[in-house]
């Protein structure tokens, strides 16, 4: 989700109130002041609250979709524990099963020496046939008690290890619950303030988000840098038109950074989930020496990505309501180029 972000961030509610009331000011000034400057101030000013809220709206996507991936994992790490407890109860019953009354006898018996055990016994013969089934323990059965204990404690490291990361998966989820009411919240903001838009004004809104600088390096055509990259390409370029959705990856939706991992999982590679991990998932080449197929992360936060096409244009997963699509690569301030 991307667009010009050029004012530092400010106040979300400071800045958002503020953009309301030049609105405001502006729509009861009409009868005294020219059409046209009237119009060209609060354009100015809600289009800059509303790239304010786009980027900070982004960040908390790409906070989100970490968490997510995070909850993710974990989830997998407390079923793959989970079963390995089952495995590892299961095997103990057997062992228990197997050494059965020979390993409670031993237990009984170990803790007293065997002539007071012989001297208290109220039954002498059927204390020396008890001493003879000891005896009778060979290497192997004593092998298998120590297999028992060794298993016994393995379970019990397991059991603590399914706790910590439920523990850890709660956390996370709490986290993924925060980042998603942030993004709401924000996207809601900049639909209020877009929606106070005249169409003239929602149309120059648009026009300056493809806008880019103009003292970036010449960058020519090129072709892939790989066979995976060109599929990674083809893939993106086939999802044009679909929606910008915040922190999904396809493929009937994208926001930026699921729109790289999708395109590239179509053409064998696994990507990161968030922008900031894409960044270092491949070597960084200069801008200069971009080439399609490659990732432009944009922002020192490294908060939006877009694929590059050749001939100065990116293809990506802009913000609400704008669809995947080209824009000048310069649309926003470039951090790194990767190479998948």
């Amino acid at each position: 989700m991307g667009s010009h972000r050029r004012l530092a961030p400010t106040g979300f509610d400071k800045g958002a109130v503020a953009a309301l009331g030049l609105l405001s000011a502006a729509a009861a000034a009409l009868g005294a002041v020219p059409a046209g400057t009237a119009a060209a101030a609060p354009h100015d000013d809600t289009r800059a609250e509303v790239d304010r809220l786009y980027e900070e709206a982004e960040q908390a996507t790409e906070a989100y979709n970490k968490a997510d991936e995070k909850a993710d994992a974990l989830r997998q790490k407390v079923t793959t524990a989970q079963d390995r407890i089952a495995r590892q109860q299961e095997r103990i019953n057997t062992m228990r099963e197997a050494l059965g009354s020979l390993a409670g006898a031993q237990y009984r018996a170990g803790g007293l020496d065997p002539a007071l055990a012989l001297l208290f016994s109220d039954d002498p013969d059927d204390y020396l046939d008890k001493a003879a089934a000891l005896d009778r323990i060979n290497a192997h059965q004593a092998g298998q008690l120590r297999e028992l204990q060794t298993a016994m404690r393995e379970l019990a490291q397991e059991r603590a290890e399914a706790t910590r990361a439920l523990g850890e998966l709660e956390k996370s989820r709490t986290a993924v619950a925060r980042h998603k009411k942030t993004v709401e919240r924000k996207l809601a903001r900049a639909r209020q303030l877009l929606n106070a838009l005249a169409p003239a004004e929602r149309a120059a809104f648009d026009r300056a988000s493809r806008s880019g600088r103009t003292d970036l390096p010449v960058l020519a055509g090129g072709v892939p840098a790989s066979g995976r990259a060109a599929a990674a390409l083809a893939a993106a370029r086939s999802a044009l038109g679909k929606p910008y959705v915040w922190g999904a990856n396809g493929p009937s939706g994208f926001d930026c950074s699921g729109l790289m991992q999708w395109s590239y999982a179509q053409a064998g590679v696994s990507l990161p989930r968030t922008s900031q991990a894409q960044r270092y998932a491949g070597r960084q080449v200069p801008l200069s020496q971009a080439r399609p197929g490659d990732l432009v992360v944009y922002r020192s936060d490294a908060g939006h990505v877009g694929m590059y096409v050749g001939n100065g244009q990116v293809i990506h997963a802009p913000y609400p309501g704008a669809p995947v699509r080209y824009d000048p690569v310069g649309m926003m301030p470039v951090a790194s180029v990767t190479r998948v």
